[in-house]
């Protein structure tokens, strides 16, 4: 009888040993990578340090019986810095995930050193198609948006809308190289031709000789293939040449509530912009962000906000329902659950890592038909997830070949 008590207790120490082994480190430590302090921390920044932390607070704090951690740091938007602190997270620090990571070039980098460690990464402000094309990884997954739905989302319906010849002012990086690729099909395809371009540094402040050759182009747009201050400054430079007041139409490829809310309705009234979440959506978008404002000084999220939000409260499900933190294993249980998580309608992860979100082409408020700080935007149209996003026929990843 003894010795039958002492195999049943051996097994249940076993059992427990096992069951306290289930997350690594006793801690589920995730890393929000970003621009804390440059042109991106208004879009990115403390506010989806503060996303990531209403996720896990909303989760219940903990997974599994351990507590989840959120730690940050700013990559001051360069490469080489954000793939140092990502593989000194993993490898030092214990960091089960990292999320955010924008400017496409960062998280290009970041995608490689995850998947050298078999790591997860959650793209929610990088937007480069690559992500989810020739670099795409079983550990990488992109939540927001990307150059090709934006492109599809506001060069085409420009286009079709009348504005046929267009001259692109985009950032000499990756995303904004991409972008202008990918919307010079899209006008194509939409009968429409690109008539130049011209490329600026990142930080731009005096956009001048960029706005001078748009000018002198004659094109009917006026496309900026960038983000952050970089639109924010071409679009003030634009007013102050008068070309919006013109016969030139001005398209934001990619711009955000933060630079709606920086520019004022008076210089970006009547641009058309394609996101994939505004906070006054619905009931439930205008709940979340309302408790997210009352922690952002009255800010309204952004959708990388609202997109890392999403991407943190999927990854604790799936630790929850694998039952481990172990990387490969949450990778293969996020790909195999729908993503649910109120504020965003429900998705499907495709197994190049692309979240299928519908996008939504908006139409910036003249100041008259405000209501207040925030209501900014007028929808348009919304736009299918499989009508704006990429199909998995035409992605280069090399998983699905």
């Amino acid at each position: 009888m003894k010795a039958a008590f002492r195999v049943i207790a051996t097994g249940l120490a076993l059992f427990a040993t096992q069951a306290n082994a289930q997350v690594s480190d006793d801690v589920v430590k995730i890393g929000v990578l970003n621009d804390q302090s440059g042109i991106y921390a208004d879009l990115s920044g403390q506010g989806s340090v503060v996303a990531a932390r209403m996720a896990v607070e909303d989760f219940g704090g903990t997974v599994l019986g351990k507590p989840v951690e959120i730690i940050f740091a700013d990559h001051q938007n360069k490469p080489d810095v954000g793939s140092a602190i990502a593989s000194r997270w993993y490898d030092v620090d214990h960091v089960d995930a990292v999320v955010d990571v924008p400017v496409s070039s960062v998280a290009l980098a970041v995608q490689e050193v995850a998947r050298q460690r078999k790591r997860i990464v959650m793209f929610s402000a990088a937007g480069s198609s690559d992500l989810t094309g020739k670099a795409c990884s079983p550990f990488g997954t992109q939540w927001t948006f990307d150059s090709i739905a934006l492109a599809r989302g506001t060069a085409s319906a420009v286009t079709k809308s009348g504005g046929d010849s267009w001259f692109f002012i985009t950032a000499d990086y990756a995303f904004g190289t991409a972008m202008e690729a990918d919307a010079r099909r899209y006008i194509s395809e939409a009968g429409g031709k690109v008539v130049g371009s011209v490329r600026h540094p990142q930080g731009t402040a005096d956009f001048a000789s960029f706005l001078l050759q748009a000018q002198n182009s004659n094109a009917k747009v006026i496309g900026f293939a960038n983000a952050g201050n970089d639109t924010i400054n071409a679009v003030k430079g634009a007013s102050e040449f008068g070309i919006a007041a013109g016969k030139q139409k001005l398209a934001a490829m990619l711009i955000f509530l933060s630079d709606i809310h920086s520019l004022g309705l008076q210089l970006s009234q009547g641009l058309n912009l394609t996101e994939s979440f505004y906070w006054d959506l619905t009931p439930e978008s205008r709940a979340w962000s309302k408790r997210f404002g009352e922690r952002m000084g009255g800010r309204m999220p952004t959708m990388v906000h609202a997109g890392v939000y999403s991407a943190v409260t999927h990854y604790l499900k799936a630790i929850k329902a694998a039952g481990t933190d172990n990387a490969e294993a949450v990778a293969a249980k996020m790909l195999e659950t729908k993503v649910s998580d109120r504020i965003l309608p429900s998705a499907e992860i495709r197994k190049d890592g692309r979240i299928l979100r519908p996008f939504y082409l908006f139409e910036v408020k003249a100041p008259a038909e405000s209501k207040g700080p925030y209501d900014y935007y007028k929808l348009v149209r919304e736009i299918p997830a499989e009508e704006a996003i990429r199909p998995l026929a035409d992605s280069p990843c090399p998983m699905i070949k």
